[in-house]
């Protein structure tokens, strides 16, 4: 196998396969390891003498030492031998790859701390010293260390590394040669771009030079003309100046005048406002007396929002123990979810369990596999002791005793098998009894799964019902918000209709019995013995008087009369009362705008669900003190005469 390199009298082409540096490990007899960094040098030899053969070449260097060299040449021949005694399963045509590939798996390597690939060089003697060397491609796990191929090489001889100090020397003189002549061109290139540049150079600079006169020639002559500029922008100036400055002073005088007249103005204006002001404050007078009537009358309606807010605060109280029954669900949920979430956490421990298990398994068939390789090899090896027990006769006992104790450790063997198929038995019967444990607890999660769709159901039934209330306590508030406006309306105008009464009043004294009231006046308010009140405000009557109807209008008539939007038997109300009343100045309506003022028509509809407004006895109108205002078909029926009839919802 181990053979030198074909001399050079027979035809042969080398092609280099690879050519790299590599870390190996060195080992001689007696020393300790020493890491070396070796090249590689692989051929394929084709060699056509008498026969064409193909031979693999491996050759070891060193970089730093020229005297380093090994060589190997491996024919089919020895290949097979090779094969034989490594147990290898590849051929030769396919050997240099595979070679190739372990030994840049060792490359890959070389830089960790605990590389699973390394390159061993082996050797009997202490150091180096043109003895055999073999090349080991170990692979190392916690378990063995593995050799995947040795090679044995051979220590150049003087001839054979002078050939190759030679052939190292001839490759450094051709590049060296390469080196001088790229250096040659090099220095060509770079003088005639010199030589180009200091041409552009001089007729840059002639051009600069033109450049420079131009501008000096330039900037002068724009010196000249801005300075002749300023001295005519400075007369423009000047005369400007002049201009608007007589400008100013008529301008002075013409805003002297316009403010002494617009003074006389202002003192005529305070003289006449002066005598408003006494009048207004007159008027003040009488409206506080006004509003002191109202304020009683302002208690009993504040007496009713009280009731009201008591009804709130019931609904209130109702809503906190549906909060309070809504989060004690919520609490249940969240139990619930830790529950699901630490059987989630189990199902993975045991996932984890059965992967380990899985990995002890795959372990277990690996060594089962590598012992039944080595229980072969021994067999082999029987069959050649065997084979040589025949042919030496004189050696048979001591055959015979090394063939005693192989069977004793092919016994123990075969025990520990038998022990490790009881185990891996054992395993996956605990695998079995696992998995059974695990398809459980799944149907469990399942089971809590749909419990807690049900849950989850029963909070978004009771979170509807929590919003359909909230909704409910939304519409009361608006309702007693409109019902709070309705009332500051109705107080509004009740109080100008008293303010024009008492304003009216005398005028109406001292105009001699006349037949028609003023624009702001009211009629007469009827007196209600029964009750003990010299004159009650209803807020109907109120409406009686400003709900004349627009065809009846005077000529005289400046004011429009607000319009409100009542029920068909309010209007009937009204218009009845009309034919009693004393006749008022009608106002027309504003047809330029198209306005109606008072209050709009949903002040007035009654919701089914909204909260009634109680105590508006002395608001409302009774059937009794209407009657002899109605006219037949318009009176009540005794049935809706027992109940007072309310302003804002008609129908109750």
């Amino acid at each position: 196998m181990l053979r030198p390199l074909p001399a050079g009298g027979s035809k042969m082409a080398a092609e280099r396969i690879f050519d790299r540096a590599v870390s190996v490990r060195v080992r001689g007899c007696g020393c300790e390891e020493r890491r070396l960094n070796v090249r590689v040098n692989i051929e394929l030899l084709s060699i056509s003498n008498p026969v064409h053969k193909k031979d693999l070449a491996v050759r070891l260097t060193d970089d730093t030492d020229p005297f380093f060299l090994y060589n190997l040449v491996i024919s089919e021949e020895d290949f097979q031998s090779l094969k034989s005694q490594q147990g290898l399963l590849v051929d030769f045509s396919a050997f240099p790859q595979k070679f190739i590939d372990l030994l840049q798996q060792c490359i890959q390597e070389q830089n960790k701390d605990i590389p699973r690939f390394l390159l061993q060089l082996v050797s009997s003697a202490p150091a180096l010293d043109h003895t055999p060397v073999s090349l080991n491609v170990v692979e190392t796990n916690p378990f063995k260390h593995l050799t995947h191929l040795s090679l044995k090489f051979l220590p150049g001889t003087d001839a054979e590394i002078k050939k190759f100090l030679a052939n190292c020397l001839k490759c450094l003189k051709e590049d060296k040669m390469m080196l001088e002549e790229k250096l040659k061109k090099t220095e060509e290139d770079l003088t005639r771009q010199l030589s180009y540049t200091q041409q552009n150079l001089s007729e840059k600079s002639r051009e600069l030079d033109k450049l420079k006169n131009e501008w000096t020639s330039y900037t002068t002559a724009l010196s000249n003309k801005h300075s002749q500029e300023l001295t005519s922008e400075k007369e423009r100036a000047l005369q400007a100046q002049t201009q608007y400055q007589q400008q100013h002073e008529q301008q002075k005088k013409e805003l002297e005048n316009l403010h002494q007249k617009s003074i006389q103005q202002l003192q005529s204006r305070l003289s006449e406002l002066e005598v408003i002001n006494k009048d207004l404050t007159e008027r003040r007078y009488k409206g506080d007396s006004t509003v002191r009537e109202l304020k009683a009358k302002l208690s009993g309606l504040e007496d009713e929002c009280q009731r009201a807010k008591q009804e709130v605060l019931s609904l209130r109280r109702e809503n906190t123990t549906l909060d309070a029954e809504c989060h004690e669900k919520e609490k249940l949920i969240n139990q619930l979810q830790t529950r699901v979430a630490v059987l989630e956490q189990e199902i993975k421990d045991k996932d984890q369990l059965v992967t380990r298990t899985k990995e002890v398994l795959d372990a277990t068939q690996e060594q089962k596999v590598i012992l039944e390789e080595s229980t072969e090899e021994k067999q082999r090896h029987i069959e050649k002791l065997e084979t040589t027990i025949k042919s030496l006769s004189a050696e048979l006992l001591k055959a015979n005793e090394i063939i005693k104790k192989l069977q004793g450790d092919l016994k123990t063997l075969m025990s520990k098998l038998k022990l490790k198929n009881t185990v891996t038995i054992q395993q996956e019967k605990l695998l079995a009894e696992k998995e059974e444990k695990l398809q459980k607890e799944q149907r469990e999660s399942q089971e809590m799964g749909q419990s807690l769709q049900m849950k989850e159901q029963e909070v978004c039934k009771l979170q509807e019902q929590l919003e359909s209330t909230i909704q409910k306590l939304e519409e009361s508030k608006q309702l007693l918000k409109t019902n709070e406006n309705v009332i500051t309306w109705l107080n509004k105008q009740l109080s100008e209709v008293q303010m024009a009464k008492k304003l009216d009043t005398p005028a109406s004294a001292h105009g001699g019995g006349r037949a028609a009231v003023s624009p702001h006046s009211m009629p007469d308010r009827p007196s209600f013995h029964s009750s003990g009140i010299s004159h009650p405000i209803s807020p109907f009557y109120a409406f009686q008087n400003f709900l004349e109807p627009t065809h009846n209008k005077n000529g005289n008539s400046q004011c429009p009369v607000p319009k409100v939007q009542l029920n068909s038997q309010l209007l009937k109300l009204s218009r009845c009362s009309d034919a009693h009343a004393v006749p008022a100045a009608a106002h027309p309506a504003n047809k330029e705008n198209g306005d109606q003022l008072g209050l709009e028509s949903k002040y007035f509809k009654r919701k089914d669900d909204s909260i009634p407004l109680r105590g508006l006895s002395q608001n409302t109108l009774h059937s009794e003190y209407l009657r002899p205002y109605l006219p037949a078909k318009a009176q009540p029926s005794p049935k809706a005469a027992g109940t007072p009839a309310s302003a804002y919802f008609p129908g109750s």
